[in-house]
């Protein structure tokens, strides 16, 4: 089973930058699909970011799109969440995933697959 560790989250202003870290142990990294979920409070959990295991294709929901950049260091085991640009909306909690799936009605992730999360706050 994989472990996730996420990093790199904090307060931000609107328009800043931040860069969110994860670091993957357990399973070989780049074997796999990764992402990134949020969730802000009282909401459901949604995608926000994905990379396949070659590091070859990205996808993104809309709302960051142009914003957000995911990539990985194969070397450090690592995925990465560069995100700029940053809106008050933005604020949640970031988790790091392993294997999402997409569905015709959305993505979804298994129980065991996402780290502890990271807390982004964006103010205006």
């Amino acid at each position: 089973q994989v472990q996730l560790e996420e990093s790199g989250g904090g307060l931000a202003r609107a328009g800043d930058s931040l860069t969110l870290s994860c670091v993957a142990s357990g399973r070989t990294f780049g074997t796999y699909n990764m992402g990134w979920f949020r969730q802000i409070p009282g909401e459901e959990r949604e995608f926000v970011a994905a990379l396949n295991w070659r590091g070859t294709n990205r996808l993104y929901s809309d709302s960051v799109k142009g914003r957000f950049t995911i990539s990985s260091d194969i070397d450090k085991s690592t995925l990465y969440l560069e995100m700029t640009n940053l809106k008050p909306e933005d604020t949640a909690i970031y988790y790091c995933v392993a294997e999402p799936t997409r569905h015709a009605d959305g993505w979804s992730v298994s129980d065991g697959n996402w780290g502890r999360g990271t807390q982004v706050t964006v103010s205006s």
